[in-house]
């Protein structure tokens, strides 16, 4: 089954904002803000985990372009960059996909998670995930 984002590059009917041989931005159909914006490999990567590094560098080097852009384009005074991959983080389109979220004082959106996760791991987490890089 071919996923949205793999639809919308093909037939070219979203509202672009960039597009590149390797990593290409859009804005979504219900925009959170003024500028929020989808940053996407051109093909098809279901996660950060299965994206090739230099794939994944491509897309974050267009991630920092369009917050730059929203900052001077839209004066905004930051940018919340979100993304989620995986079965467990609540990913909502199973294509790599990075948004790009404008930001201003006061602009009455909170981005943060409220709580705590009620996940608990054995050890020191931070040392287990040193140990697996190597």
């Amino acid at each position: 089954m071919d996923c949205i984002f793999c639809g919308l590059i093909r037939e070219a009917t979203a509202s672009w904002v960039a597009r590149g041989p390797v990593a290409c931005a859009f804005t979504p159909l219900n925009p959170l803000a003024p500028g929020h914006t989808l940053v996407v490999p051109t093909l098809h990567y279901a996660d950060v985990f299965e994206t090739p590094p230099e794939v994944l560098a491509a897309v974050t080097a267009l991630v920092q372009r369009v917050a730059g852009a929203a900052r001077t384009a839209l004066d905004a005074s930051g940018v919340n960059i979100l993304s989620a991959s995986g079965p467990g983080s609540e990913q909502s389109v199973p294509h790599l996909h990075f948004h790009v979220l404008p930001r201003w004082v006061d602009d009455g959106l909170s981005t943060w998670p409220a709580g705590r996760s009620a996940r608990h791991v054995t050890g020191d987490a931070g040392a287990r995930l040193a140990e697996a890089l190597g």
